[in-house]
């Protein structure tokens, strides 16, 4: 069964987005709702009328596959152009007569417009904020190197488009860090996050009430209980006790009542985060209703007036103590010093003010301007302007994920990939419209269709027969040291889809050909493998022959020999591989978690991308002095993640799975441990886990392997209660918790 792309999940994601919008309080939550509402009606909108074909790396009809398209989550193109943007202020001023797109674009194709194109690409004065904006400059420099039929051509594919497409770069110097520092953010970006830190609305009830709203009270409680004659009304058991209310007026009780009355007024006019006091059944309204009443005397009150004044004085008193007295003033001491605090909106005002010190489209030379009192998530949030090695802001905590490190390693390939451009300038351009590639969002793909690929842009197309063709020792360095960092830093995670495509464009680079794997969606899995996956399972079984990994996921010993090409053509599928992984999964049917089941089967049968790694990058002796730790650190993890409990069922999958993953990491890591070194790792595990717990048969089967042992073919130990992990099933899964 080959899956189509439904609109379920689009209009799933629609509904959400209208729920958030109708249901937040926070402003800038519900602008943000709004927007992703309005896209995800662009994706329903051209899903039905047939504008838009999701799943095809050219959904948008009558687009071709270079043009940087707006994408929703989950790789759904809403159809519209990401540099299809109003000409700004200042464009239209550097082009005289200029009023539209494509009189700007054509502007630039005059001997004035050239001569502009010219002079930023000399001073590198402009930004390349989408890859489209580095059009028109490779034009003119293909111009005046004596490349003027590529430069037509050129044209040729960009002329449809030039009354759409912002084909030039924005004036200014782009922000880049400098030699191999790289940052998440830049000052001014980090900036504008601070200064956007709002006060929720339920803190900013609370301080408005301790700081307006309770002193208040307790003055408004004080003049109630002038007027009590004897002892202050308090709840006993029997009821309200002591005196009453009304009985007693002191001769300048009426002036500090109006006083009272007006400064109330005042503060209901300047203060309105808060409700509490407003509430008609209690203390505050009470009082405050008898005092309006009360200008002079209790004339206007009838008994049953009197009587809630009794009460509501008896409430407080009780409660809180007596107006002056060591109780009350102590409770609002404590209040008033939890009010004095500055809030988190007041500190990131305090970090983005210190940011200011520094060039907005730079990044922050060290983190010692976030040094103080400040929420951990404030720093966090501020540290991304740190720049400073990846190593670094790995080990600082920066950088938390694999998916993070994939984004601010194009900072780096973009020098590597530059390097292969003799000429400076066109470098740095190159090196900007790569990095601007990198942030493009990927689309969802069908029939193993691949994302654009950054050479398909047609300026770089044109570029390609006059860069030079040498690897760079840097780029098998920085290939090395970014997988060497993302396993030691992220042991319990595979490599995620974003890194595992750097990672490509490193080792293309280095010339170091190797099958690097992307994840798969089980949703619109079709059963069918490209052949890089084979000759992945071909090196896996080769690197991990008669280690634990083998064992303990029963790898075929080897692969037969591919079929022989026909007609001189390599088979683009690995029909063999696809049906072994539909075989181990034990696959009936079509259903995502059946697909789940053989994409998992695929994942062991080549470690997903680890024994590629090892092989060709060479890291066997590097991987020995580090893999006990790296196993103990996946394994700690998933004893953690053990922990969690959830009532969702797609929250629980998530977690099985991800728990799986960690497994298969953890055991690949210990395969390259002594034996010795490996059973000392299981009696860790068993003795954090305990043996009564649901995943006791995991370590069981683990330990079972270690010493030597197999799994039966349904994955069990003949006469033994341990079983091997697997995350993906069609059915409930024996280690899913109880909620």
């Amino acid at each position: 069964m080959t899956p189509e792309v439904s609109p379920g999940y689009a209009y799933g994601q629609l509904e959400r987005a209208l729920r958030t919008t109708a249901s937040t309080s926070d402003a800038a939550v519900r602008g943000r709702a709004r927007a992703k509402a309005g896209r995800w009606r662009e994706v329903l909108a051209g899903m039905a009328d047939g504008t838009l074909e999701i799943g095809s790396r050219t959904p948008v009809a009558d687009t071709p596959a270079w043009v940087t398209l707006e994408v929703a989550h989950g790789g759904f193109a809403t159809g519209r152009y990401l540099a299809e943007v109003p000409p700004r202020p200042e464009e239209l001023a550097a082009a005289p007569g200029a009023a539209d797109r494509e009189r700007l674009n054509l502007w630039y194709l005059t001997d004035t417009g050239l001569a502009a194109l010219r002079a930023a690409l000399a001073t590198e004065s402009y930004r390349v904020e989408f890859p489209e904006d580095a059009a028109l400059p490779v034009l003119a420099w293909l111009l005046d190197h004596g490349h003027a039929e590529a430069a037509l051509d050129l044209l040729a594919e960009l002329r449809p488009l030039l009354h759409r497409l912002r084909l030039a770069p924005r004036p200014g110097a782009a922000p880049r860090p400098t030699g191999a520092l790289v940052r998440l953010s830049t000052v001014g970006e980090v900036r504008e996050n601070l200064r956007a830190v709002t006060t929720g609305p339920a803190i900013a009830a609370m301080l408005e009430t301790l700081r307006v709203w309770h002193p208040l009270f307790d003055r408004l409680v004080a003049l109630w209980a002038e007027t009590v004659e004897g002892e202050l009304p308090r709840l006993t058991a029997a009821g309200v006790t002591g005196g009453w209310p009304c009985r007693t007026w002191p001769q300048d009780w009426a002036a500090r009542r109006a006083q009272w009355l007006a400064d109330h007024a005042t503060a209901r006019a300047r203060h309105t985060a808060s409700t509490a006091h407003t509430h008609p059944k209690g203390n505050f309204a009470r009082l405050h209703r008898a005092l309006l009443a009360c200008e002079y005397d209790s004339a206007a009150l009838t008994g049953r007036d009197v009587g809630w004044i009794r009460r509501a004085l008896a409430n407080t008193v009780t409660k809180h103590g007596e107006p002056g007295s060591e109780r009350r003033a102590a409770l609002r001491s404590v209040q008033a010093a939890v009010a004095a605090r500055p809030t988190h909106a007041e500190l990131a005002a305090v970090l983005a003010g210190r940011l200011d010190a520094y060039p907005g489209d730079g990044g922050l030379p060290s983190p010692d301007p976030l040094d103080g009192d400040f929420p951990p998530h404030l720093v966090a949030k501020a540290a991304r302007a740190v720049e400073a090695p990846v190593e670094e802001l790995v080990a600082r905590g920066i950088i938390t994920s694999g998916d993070v490190l994939a984004t601010v390693l194009p900072q780096i390939t973009a020098q590597l990939m530059a390097a292969n451009v003799e000429d400076e300038r066109l470098a740095a351009l190159y090196a900007q419209t790569y990095a601007a590639f990198r942030r493009r969002r990927s689309l969802l793909l069908l029939d193993l269709q691949h994302q654009v690929r950054f050479e398909e842009l047609p300026w770089i197309r044109a570029l390609e027969p006059l860069r030079a063709r040498r690897p760079t020792a840097a780029a098998r360095q920085t290939l090395t040291q970014t997988v060497l960092l993302a396993l030691g830093s992220f042991p319990q995670a595979i490599l995620p889809n974003t890194l595992v495509r750097e990672l490509g464009a490193l080792a293309k680079q280095a010339d170091c050909p190797m099958p690097l794997l992307e994840e798969l969606a089980a949703d619109i899995f079709t059963g069918t493998f490209t052949a890089k996956w084979r000759t992945a399972a071909v090196v896996t079984s080769r690197v991990m022959a008669g280690t634990l990994y083998a064992r303990y996921y029963d790898l075929p010993a080897a692969w037969p020999a591919p079929p022989r090409p026909r007609w001189g053509l390599r088979p683009r599928t690995a029909a063999d591989f696809a049906a072994a992984c539909e075989a181990r999964a034990g696959k009936r049917g079509w259903s995502v978690a059946a697909n789940g089941t053989v994409i998992e089967q695929s994942q062991i049968l080549t470690t997903h991308n680890l024994a590629v790694l090892v092989e060709t990058l060479g890291l066997r002796s590097r991987l020995r002095s580090a893999a006990p730790e790296l196993a103990g650190e996946g394994f700690a993890w998933v004893v953690r993640r053990l922990a969690v409990r959830t009532s969702n069922p797609y929250a629980q999958g998530q977690l099985l799975k991800n728990i799986a993953y960690a497994w298969r990491q953890g055991i690949f890591f210990l395969s390259f441990c002594s034996e010795e070194q490996q059973r000392a790792a299981v009696a860790r595990v068993r003795e954090l886990v305990g043996p009564d717990h649901r995943f006791a048969p995991a370590v069981a089967g683990l330990a079972h392997v270690v010493e030597g042992g197999r799994f039966t073919a349904e994955g069990f130990v003949a006469g033994g209660t341990g079983r091997r992990l697997l995350g993906c099933t069609t059915g409930p899964h024996w280690c899913r918790s109880e909620g």
